[in-house]
């Protein structure tokens, strides 16, 4: 749990691929009694004593409930327990004194090998209006030893107009240019414009690299980011990605310091999904990089990553919501399932706009019909998106282009940091950075374009 949709299951909680889920809406300049703050938060960690998840819904807010089901939570919640163990202590809850409403509330989680916050905003209401899982260990995120910032300069952008603006950072190197140029395209879920999570910063890391090795980059924070209460309930993954991606090749193209045919888009995970969608509405962008791209239906790889976190960590409230997921996902795969069907009954909360979406959309068809050349990389220790899964879709329709380059890093996870054995969630709570041979082959590639 710590950040909104997956890259597969626990990413709506919503992101599977990074293993956070977070609603946290905006203040207000209304105070509330911090009493009933803390009767609220010692409400909520009593449920989480007990694993009592429907009844924790019932304390959301309308948005956040929507958002996220009881069987949402509750796999999340086996998730970040699969690489920490079993839970020791669920410790009284400290609210952040003075704030206007909601207030921010933390809850300590101390378990057998590790420990995390539960972070929550309650409100006026009394009711839950965010949900977010923190790593506890203090750490922050700091440049990787391949970045020179003194190479590049950044420039704060906008994209889009009015209330659905998104904020978004280019990066340029120093020098007259013109340099070829990446879009970044984050995963699926509530993601700002650095793939934020825990102390790892990915898009950043690869932001700074390639700025440092003369490559122009632009990333954004996603609109289920910035205003997740802005958005309608048909909102699907191209309204979650087209509309902010195309406006950003559109101001890349109007920088002097960027080749305009050299503008290329780089997407991770739900992002490299999306990628070839963007091309497609966009026939000017140069070529590709997919970094972990998924290429199973998401319902299915939500079931997939299910299970492999509940045999992490068995508990009968796993199993059952594995239950629930794998006849969440049958409804999205069969007839029955319509623009009215209740978000409730389907995976991860998502709307059935949002699964109609997805079900329309092959990522790797629409790769094919595309003439731009592009970069594959994949992890081998992915256990999100996979060489079996996933890769093997890629390659049997694009393997035979020359203008396409598929590349595993062996000891990769989803994030492309490098480790060793078997793959958990807890990968992502600790400090590390975007391999530098991944960084250097992005960087090579787009040099020869």
């Amino acid at each position: 749990m710590n950040d909104p949709p997956p890259d597969g299951v626990a990413e709506q909680i919503q992101r599977i691929h990074v293993q956070t889920f977070s609603l946290l809406l905006p203040f207000s300049n209304m105070r509330i009694d911090e009493v009933k703050v803390l009767e609220v938060a010692q409400g909520l960690a009593a449920l989480l004593r007990a694993e009592r998840f429907a009844e924790m819904v019932e304390l959301f807010a309308p948005p956040l409930r929507a958002a996220v089901s009881a069987d949402a939570l509750r796999l999340a919640w086996a998730a970040e327990l699969a690489g920490r163990g079993k839970v020791r202590e669920i410790g009284e809850p400290v609210s952040a004194a003075g704030e206007a409403e909601p207030v921010r509330v933390r809850i300590p989680v101390r378990c057998a090998d590790g420990n995390f916050t539960v972070v929550t905003s309650v409100g006026g209401d009394g009711l839950l209006h965010g949900l977010r899982l923190d790593p506890d260990d203090g750490a922050e995120w700091q440049p990787p030893h391949y970045a020179e910032p003194t190479r590049f300069i950044e420039r704060d952008i906008l994209l889009g107009t009015g209330q659905l603006a998104v904020p978004g950072t280019l990066s340029l190197p120093v020098g007259p240019g013109p340099w070829p140029a990446v879009v970044l395209l984050s995963g699926g879920g509530a993601f700002d414009r650095d793939e934020s999570s825990g102390p790892n910063k990915p898009l950043k890391d690869l932001a700074w690299g390639l700025a440092s090795r003369h490559v122009a980059v632009l990333r954004f924070d996603k609109i289920t980011f910035t205003r997740p209460d802005r958005l309608p309930s048909d909102f699907t993954m191209t309204d979650e990605y087209l509309p902010h991606a195309l406006a950003a090749v559109r101001l890349l193209r109007q920088q002097p310091e960027v080749d305009a045919d050299r503008i290329h888009l780089l997407g991770h995970s739900m992002g490299g999904k999306v990628a070839p969608r963007v091309a497609a509405a966009d026939p000017s962008i140069a070529g590709l990089v997919l970094l972990a791209a998924d290429a199973q239906p998401m319902h299915e790889a939500a079931v997939r990553v299910a299970r492999y976190l509940t045999a992490l960590a068995p508990h009968p409230s796993a199993d059952e919501a594995v239950t629930a997921l794998v006849r969440q996902a049958a409804l999205v795969a069969g007839p029955e399932l319509m623009p009215d069907t209740p978000s409730e009954l389907l995976p991860l909360g998502l709307s059935a706009a949002y699964w109609l979406d997805l079900r329309a959309y092959d990522p790797v068809a629409t790769a094919a019909g595309l003439a731009c050349p592009m970069l594959i990389l994949q992890g081998g220790r992915d256990y999100q998106v996979t060489v079996a899964d996933d890769l093997t879709r890629w390659r049997g329709a694009l393997a035979d282009r020359p203008d396409v380059a598929i590349r595993i890093h062996p000891d990769a996870n989803h994030l492309f940091f490098t480790g060793r054995g078997r793959p958990t969630p807890a990968e992502y709570t600790r400090p590390g950075h975007v391999d530098s041979a991944v960084v250097d082959e992005i960087a090579t590639w787009l040099a020869r374009r």
